[in-house]
């Protein structure tokens, strides 16, 4: 099992974004020290839900900061971004990190961004599938053109080329998908991509979607073999507040989120006016709480394990700073290494 932090850079009522971004160093590092597996990084644009608007640029300076821990994105939202713009910096990262890095894209939402970044309704409905395409033959080819609806232009040499480490004998860059939707989930499938599964689903609602992709990778010819080493790398979001009792950590989880969530995700504008209803923020925060590991260190292991025994994925991304302190958000981080991790062995 593979127990990592989800950073969301996000900003809390009150707080400077500089704070949140601190926030966001302070436990990258404090997870590396507790022994966790993994950290993974969160990309918003213009909303304070979160204040990392390039998880690629701040998993470099996290990958320069830490020697042992892997670093992931989840996600940078592809219709934001060229895909070889983007295929270059996972080639950078991979290779100087010794393959300590790992890139997570989605389709991100109908939001002001693709309006600023001149991608338009069109690369959030319809552009995904060829943006994923073409990263992906960046990631693994010498030589790239492109002839499709979005992207057209000559083949050019693929430098640096992530299939150096290939060919040296190394592992060719780790690529997963968010998948929200069935659609999404038949997309990752189709190419053999592990899925990033988000932390509103259930552990039923999980299992089902990673029986349908399963169902879809075999269907679409991919061996056994291949499939089930896709599989291995299905990463579950979720949140971890560790605490005394139960009742302290929702306490501490139920007094911060619901700010939080009301401020940030009331923050997002649609990039064509359509209504987008919003969670109610307490609701919300207590179907996180019911969900995932949030209690006392044996609740936390077990809760962690019944979604491991119900899903397939051993991989867990958790969102650790729930109440918005840093020094807490820390504490948390440590007692997850300290007092979770060893009931998983």
């Amino acid at each position: 099992m593979r127990v990592g932090a989800f950073v969301l850079g996000a900003q809390f009522p009150g707080q400077r974004q500089g704070e949140a971004l601190r926030r966001v160093l302070r436990t990258a590092e404090s997870a590396e020290e507790a022994g966790l597996d993994d950290v993974w990084l969160a990309e918003h644009h213009f909303v304070p839900y979160g204040v990392c608007p390039s998880a690629a640029t701040v998993a470099a300076l996290l990958l320069g900061r830490t020697r042992r821990i892997g670093v992931g994105t989840a996600v940078s939202v592809l219709p934001n971004a060229h895909p070889v713009a983007l295929g270059e910096q996972t080639a950078l990262l991979h290779l100087l990190s010794g393959g300590r890095f790992t890139l997570g894209v989605g389709r991100g939402g109908p939001w002001v961004d693709l309006e600023v970044f001149g991608g338009g309704i069109d690369a959030y409905e319809k552009g995904f599938p060829e943006s994923l395409d073409l990263l992906l033959r960046w990631l693994r080819e010498p030589r790239v053109g492109a002839d499709g609806e979005r992207y057209r232009f000559r083949e050019v040499p693929v430098v640096p080329s992530a299939g150096a480490a290939v060919a040296e004998g190394g592992a060719p860059p780790g690529v997963l998908v968010a998948c929200t939707s069935q659609d999404t989930v038949r997309l990752a499938a189709a190419r053999a991509l592990p899925m990033l599964l988000g932390m509103h689903c259930g552990d039923d609602d999980k299992a089902d979607m990673v029986a349908l992709w399963r169902h879809e990778a075999r269907a679409a010819g991919h061996s056994r073999d291949a499939v089930e080493e896709a599989a291995a790398c299905h990463v579950s979001a979720g949140v971890a507040q560790v605490a005394d009792s139960r009742c302290e950590a929702v306490e501490a989880l139920t007094a911060a989120m619901p700010g939080w969530l009301r401020n940030g995700l009331g923050a997002h504008v649609t990039v064509d006016g359509r209504k987008r209803p919003m969670r109610d923020p307490f609701g919300y925060t207590e179907l996180l709480c019911d969900l995932h590991p949030v209690g006392p260190p044996r609740l936390c292991a077990d809760r962690l394990a019944a979604t491991a025994k119900r899903t397939g994925i051993e991989r867990f991304a958790l969102l650790v700073e729930g109440t918005g302190d840093t020094a807490a958000t820390e504490r948390n981080v440590r007692r997850i290494g300290a007092e979770v991790l060893p009931l998983l062995v």
